[in-house]
C-alpha cells in the first residue's frame, strides 16, 4: 500500500478490525519511512449484476431503485426505513450468491414481495399493483383472495 504522505510502497498494518458490519476492515497502517500513519479499507469485490428489463433491455442493478420502490410501497405505513434497507440488502446478497450475473427483473420483483408480504400486506399489494400491472379490479380482487386464502 502506497504512503499518501511520502508514496513509499513499504508499511506495516498496526490495528485491523471489522467495518460496516464486517463488510470491511479497517487497517492502521504505518508507513516504515516517514512513520505517519494511514487508514486503508479492504472490501470484497463484487461482478456487476444486470438486470433483465421485461422489454428486454438491460441495465446495471442499483439497490436504491429497489429500495425507492420498497419505499413507496410502504409510504404511510408503519414499515421502519431501517427494515426496507435490510431488505433490500438480503434481496442484494440473495442476488450476489446467486452467481448468475443477469437476473429477470421479475425475479427480483417476487424476491421483493416475498418479503413485503411478511412485513405488511398492504405494502404487499401497492407493490404488487404496480409490479404486475393491474390492468382491472377484477385482477386486484384476484390477488387480495389469494392473500386472504394463505392467512
Amino acid at each position: 500500500m502506497r504512503c499518501p504522505y511520502c508514496t513509499n510502497l513499504e508499511s506495516k498494518v498496526v490495528d485491523s478490525r471489522p467495518s460496516d458490519e464486517g463488510a470491511s476492515i479497517r487497517r492502521r497502517r504505518e508507513c516504515l519511512v516517514c512513520h505517519k500513519r494511514f487508514t486503508t479499507y479492504e472490501t470484497m469485490e463484487s461482478l456487476p449484476l444486470v438486470v433483465i428489463k421485461k422489454d428486454g433491455s438491460r441495465q446495471s442493478f442499483e439497490k436504491g431503485k429497489m429500495l425507492n420502490g420498497m419505499v413507496r410501497a410502504c409510504e404511510k405505513r408503519p414499515v421502519p426505513f431501517a427494515v426496507l434497507q435490510d431488505m433490500a440488502d438480503e434481496i442484494e446478497q440473495t442476488l450476489q450468491t446467486a452467481m448468475e450475473r443477469e437476473v429477470d427483473s421479475s425475479y427480483i420483483g417476487e424476491l421483493v414481495m416475498e418479503r413485503l408480504k411478511g412485513v405488511d400486506e398492504v405494502a404487499y399489494v401497492r407493490f404488487a399493483s404496480v409490479y404486475r400491472q393491474f390492468k382491472d379490479i377484477s385482477t386486484f380482487m384476484d390477488e387480495l383472495n389469494k392473500l386472504l386464502k394463505e392467512k
